[in-house]
């Protein structure tokens, strides 16, 4: 059966060298895609290429770019160019946390985390939404949490920033949708890729039991497939989201607060040590 997803020529994956990012590139080459893998690692995005290449027998091309960088849509956008490049399906997946007393942080990595969560899939999304309209045909999924859905304290910047991509992501749908353009925001819990390694504790699981980047992936791309506007893959994951906007805000953050205790007690006992 012909899915939504297949009609599509080139996937360009943020995030692509490992987790989620990888997972969504092995599985959109494998229903046929040509690729764009976007990422700082140079050595693993050409080796993920190569393997899915071989694998799929699609092009995979490799574009190694910090999403940091105030230009990176940009000269992303002139790479594109420069290669004759057209992309019809933008996976916006890039993004890492940081978590403990906002005071402990360190400004210029909060300023970096909302540079690669915030304005680079903001900037992404301006540089080829206007050709996928043009050509009358795309998607983009925007990788969100279950962050996204109430207050978090100790992760003062994190959970904004992803609350930020599910409203961006559920606004563009409902500009989009009768444009021949879909908007897909996927919100996990607690995945098992190497974010719990940047972010330095695994206590930053506050809520939900670990799932593998596959499960996340699949449950995605089933849901782009039916034109959903969002999905909070695993069961325990949808029941805390939907019920968490319903109670009053400051309750929400005040609980959220008692259970991230422990999270600021990692990262305590980490500056000590």
């Amino acid at each position: 059966m012909r899915t939504a997803t297949t009609a599509l020529a080139t996937a360009l994956i943020t995030g692509a060298s490992s987790g989620l990012g990888a997972e969504f590139a092995a599985r959109l080459a494998a229903r046929g895609h040509d690729l764009v893998l976007v990422a700082r690692s140079a050595d693993r995005l050409r080796d993920l290429a190569e393997r899915l290449g071989e694998a799929h027998g699609v092009t995979a091309h490799v574009l190694v770019q910090d999403l940091s960088d105030p230009d990176a849509a940009r000269r992303i956008a002139a790479e594109l160019a420069g290669r004759g490049l057209t992309v019809d399906l933008l996976v916006n997946n890039a993004g890492f946390g940081t978590c403990g007393p906002f005071e402990t942080i360190d400004p210029r990595r909060d300023h970096d985390q909302l540079m690669v969560n915030v304005v680079a899939l903001v900037d992404l999304t301006h540089e080829l939404l206007p050709g996928m309209l043009a050509r009358g045909k795309g998607a983009v999924v925007n990788v969100a949490s279950t962050a996204a859905f109430q207050p978090t304290p100790y992760f003062a910047v994190y959970g904004p920033s992803k609350t930020f991509v599910l409203n961006f992501s559920l606004a563009l749908r409902q500009e989009y949708r009768r444009r021949g353009i879909r908007v897909l925001a996927v919100c996990p819990g607690p995945v098992e890729t190497g974010f719990f390694h940047v972010i330095g504790t695994r206590k930053a699981a506050v809520t939900g039991s670990f799932t593998t980047p596959e499960a996340v992936v699949r449950t995605a791309l089933r849901a782009l497939d039916a034109d959903r506007s969002y999905v909070v893959p695993g069961l325990s994951n949808r029941i805390g989201a939907h019920l968490a906007p319903r109670r009053p805000r400051a309750l929400v953050a005040a609980v959220a607060e008692r259970m991230s205790r422990g999270v600021r007690d990692a990262m305590a006992g980490e500056r000590v040590a």
